[in-house]
């Protein structure tokens, strides 16, 4: 039996689309148009990532330690409570083993290594956002709470995991911290036979006097301003940079740095982290493009290095929150200087 859903702005009771439209879903024909057309740059294997020190058990109040694990993975502890964001531990984000993308580096912070996560975000059902090896795995080790989006909670229950599912602007709280789940602009899929039958998000954490916008996966869109209007800036966002060549076939789902750029700048958000870069080929684009292009993107805008910034693979920073009239973030556990 099918679920049904509520008939909103962005769900017909039974699919969920884009604000505005549909568009973000891609059909057939233009999936084998764009992979026949070739163009696609092969990754290199990057050199080692260098080591860094693991997260910090604890954080100063009014901050937030974020560290990069890899892909859209990250763990943001706040002052009493931990998020994962995104994780996946996997060798390769497909639904079988042995085929599909695979990853070009090994995670920043190995799933053996993992501080303990008290909530775990899922923005979609894509298998670079929900890998369920890696959420079986996080259930049986730390047995976290799972929030998720409208949909997923089905798939999830059937490997013993029970979430939480949120529609956009709806709330979930866990202790100190506010879960929310924000508007995107993109698709949901697992099979050829389940297309936008869940929904996609990303998710405003707000703890420790703060809050922090994880953004999943999205392409460009006044859903940035939407966001910022109705929840107030991040004192942290954190973008998607990658996976967004050749633009005719993926600027429908996926921006690229100077949208993500712009992104940052409709969220009037204080700092901003990149992600979705480095790990999984999903696209045409070379390895260290999207930070290359961030980097242009930056310079175009006149925009500081330390304000739209990527973290080394593995690598913590601590970021102030609530204080609008200071911008500090430093490699933990120093605090750097204002950028000028």
């Amino acid at each position: 039996m099918r679920e049904s859903f509520p008939i909103s702005d962005h769900c017909d009771g039974r699919s969920f689309f884009n604000p505005g439209g549909r568009a973000g879903t891609r059909g057939l024909l233009q999936v084998l148009r764009w992979r026949m057309r070739g163009g696609r740059i092969t990754w290199m294997r990057p050199p080692p990532d260098p080591s860094f020190p693991p997260p910090p058990l604890d954080v100063p109040p009014g901050h937030a330690a974020i560290s990069h694990i890899n892909h859209a993975s990250f763990l943001i502890r706040f002052p009493g409570v931990v998020v994962l964001t995104d994780p996946i531990f996997s060798q390769r984000c497909s639904p079988v083993s042995w085929a599909g993308p695979q990853r070009a580096r090994p995670p920043g912070i190995p799933l053996d290594d993992l501080p303990r996560p008290d909530v775990v975000v899922l923005s979609h059902n894509h298998y670079d956002h929900m890998d369920l090896p890696s959420l079986r795995e996080l259930r049986r080790r730390h047995a976290p709470r799972f929030i998720t989006t409208l949909g997923n909670g089905r798939a999830l229950a059937r490997e013993g995991i029970q979430a939480t599912e949120l529609d956009w602007w709806q709330d979930a709280e866990h202790g100190p911290l506010r879960i929310t789940a924000t508007p995107a602009r993109h698709f949901a899929a697992r099979t050829p036979f389940d297309r936008n039958r869940t929904l996609w998000a990303g998710f405003m954490l707000r703890a420790g006097g703060g809050q922090v916008l994880f953004a999943g996966d999205s392409a460009a869109g006044s859903h940035w301003a939407d966001i910022a209007a109705r929840l107030g800036p991040p004192d942290v966002a954190l973008l998607p940079i990658g996976a967004y060549e050749p633009r005719w076939f993926m600027a429908a789902a996926h921006m690229n740095p100077a949208e993500a750029v712009e992104a940052h700048r409709m969220l009037r958000a204080r700092r901003s982290i990149g992600m979705h870069f480095g790990t999984f080929q999903l696209t045409d684009e070379a390895i260290d493009a999207p930070l290359e292009a961030l980097a242009a993107a930056r310079q175009q805008a006149r925009l500081p290095p330390a304000i739209f910034t990527t973290h080394g693979f593995g690598e913590t920073r601590l970021y102030e929150l609530g204080a609008p009239t200071r911008i500090d973030a430093g490699v933990w556990p120093q605090e750097g200087p204002e950028p000028k």
